[in-house]
């Protein structure tokens, strides 16, 4: 766990994303990815901000292939807004923390 994200896996996501009572922004990522380890610290930067309204997760697709299989995740990084159980954001590849900002504030 690194900051305010913390390290989801398979057999916690059901309790600690699709039964929060907070918004969940989670971080479909690989240690082999390279535009994963350059969208982490901007999603670091974003738990800082939001992290009382918003609870930031990061789950390793190579280490946990259940979650990503049933969301039907292709590649990677791959964020997903989750609102109430229910997906209600998903941005696939790097970009922008305005457009990340953006995401939040609408799931908000």
């Amino acid at each position: 766990m690194a900051g305010n994200v913390a390290e989801i896996d398979d057999s916690r996501f059901e309790t600690e994303v699709i039964q929060s009572d907070q918004p969940v922004l989670v971080d479909f990522w690989a240690p082999w990815c390279g535009p994963c380890k350059a969208i982490g610290p901007v999603i670091e930067e974003l738990a800082n901000n939001f992290g009382d309204r918003v609870k930031f997760m990061k789950c390793n697709v190579d280490d946990n292939p259940v979650t990503p299989g049933k969301y039907g995740i292709k590649a990677i990084p791959t964020l997903i807004f989750f609102k109430s159980g229910k997906v209600a954001d998903q941005i696939t590849g790097m970009v922008a923390k305005s457009k990340l900002e953006e995401s939040i504030n609408n799931v908000l």
